[in-house]
C-alpha cells in the first residue's frame, strides 16, 4: 500500500533538550494508525509538526507526496485536524462556525453551503445544527469538530484524543462515526488516544516514550510479544492446588480467592486444568489486552 505519511530520523530539541530523538515510521493510506505514548514521551511534539503546526530540527517528513519542509500549504489542505481543544466559537450555532471555517477554504456561497451540508450530514448533526456550539453536550460538540475537520475532504484526519472526557455511551456513538467515515471514504485516520480499547481497533500502532520508539506493530503482534494470557482458578481446595501447582513448577499468584497464572498463549492453560482439575472449582482463560501490552511496553498505565 501507499504511505501516505512517512517521518524519517525526525529530531526536534527545545534548547539543549531533546524532545524527540531521531524516530522513523510510516502510515499506509486508509489504515486507522494509532500514535500512543505517556505525557511527556514527545508525541505532541510530533503531532504538531506533522500538522504543520511547529518546525522540527533534522529528519525528514513527507505527507501524500508532498515535503513538510517545503510545501506545507500543500499538506494542510491534504490534511483534517481535531484538536484537544475546539477551536469553535460557543456563542455560535454549529452551523454559523461550520459557514465560517468553510469561507476559509472557498469564497464561493455555493460551494460553501454543499461543504457544510456534506460535513453535518456525515457526523450527523441534524438535531443540533441550530444549537449553539456551547450549548451542546461533549459528545455533540466533538461530533462538531469532527464536522469542521471534513469540510475540506481531507485525505488525513488527525484526531487528538478525540474522546477524551466522554461517557462510554457517547465514545461509542463517536467512534461509530470515525469507522463509517473511514469505511466510506477510505480516509487515513492518525489517532492519539488514552483509551487502549480504542487503539485495539487500529490497523496499526506506534508507541513512543522518552522520545523515541519503544514498540511498533499491528495489534495481534504487540500483544504477542508485551501481553501475557492469563489462567484464572477459583479452587475448590486452595492449599492443595497451590502444592499440585508446585510440584509441576509453575509459577502463579493469588488474588484474594483466586490463583492466576501467568500464560504465553491461552493454549498453555490445557495440561495445567488437567493436572490440577481435582482442585479446581471454575476457571477462566483470559486474553492479554491493549492495557497489558502497553503496560508492558512501558512499564505504567498511560496518563
Amino acid at each position: 500500500m501507499n504511505k501516505i505519511i512517512e517521518v524519517k530520523n525526525f529530531v526536534k530539541s527545545y534548547g539543549s533538550f531533546k524532545a524527540v530523538k531521531d524516530i522513523s515510521f510510516y502510515v499506509e493510506e486508509g489504515q486507522l494508525f494509532s500514535f500512543l505514548g505517556p505525557n511527556g514521551a514527545g508525541k505532541s511534539t510530533t503531532i504538531d509538526a506533522l500538522c504543520t503546526l511547529t518546525d522540527f530540527n533534522s529528519g525528514g517528513v513527507t505527507i501524500n507526496g508532498h515535503d513538510l519542509r517545503k510545501n506545507p500549504k500543500a499538506i494542510r489542505e491534504d490534511i483534517g485536524v481535531v484538536f484537544q481543544d475546539s477551536i469553535l466559537d460557543s456563542l455560535l450555532t454549529v452551523e454559523e462556525n461550520l459557514h465560517i471555517r468553510a469561507g476559509l477554504y472557498s469564497k464561493n456561497k455555493k460551494e460553501i453551503k454543499a461543504m457544510v451540508d456534506d460535513a453535518a450530514k456525515i457526523t450527523m448533526l441534524a438535531d443540533f445544527f441550530k444549537r449553539p456550539y456551547g450549548k451542546l453536550s461533549g459528545g455533540q460538540r466533538r461530533r462538531a469538530d469532527v464536522a469542521c475537520a471534513l469540510l475540506h475532504k481531507p485525505k488525513i484526519l488527525f484526531l487528538d484524543e478525540p474522546t477524551t472526557g466522554l461517557d462510554p455511551q457517547t465514545r461509542l456513538i463517536m467512534w461509530e462515526t470515525i469507522k463509517k467515515l473511514q469505511s466510506d471514504s477510505k480516509m487515513t485516520v492518525f489517532l492519539t488516544t488514552h483509551y487502549m480499547e480504542e487503539a485495539a481497533e487500529s490497523d496499526y500502532i506506534v508507541v513512543i516514550n522518552q522520545g523515541e520508539i519503544a514498540a511498533k506493530g499491528t495489534v495481534d503482534e504487540m500483544k504477542t510479544q508485551f501481553a501475557s494470557d492469563t489462567l484464572r482458578i477459583v479452587p475448590s481446595d486452595i492449599a492443595a492446588l497451590i502444592k499440585c501447582l508446585e510440584s509441576f513448577k509453575i509459577d502463579y499468584t493469588t488474588v484474594a480467592n483466586e490463583v492466576r497464572i501467568k500464560l504465553d498463549c491461552t493454549i498453555d492453560s490445557i495440561p495445567i486444568l488437567y493436572v490440577c482439575k481435582q482442585y479446581i472449582k471454575s476457571y477462566q482463560t483470559i486474553q492479554g489486552t491493549m492495557d497489558d501490552a502497553f503496560i508492558g511496553i512501558i512499564g505504567r498505565e498511560i496518563s
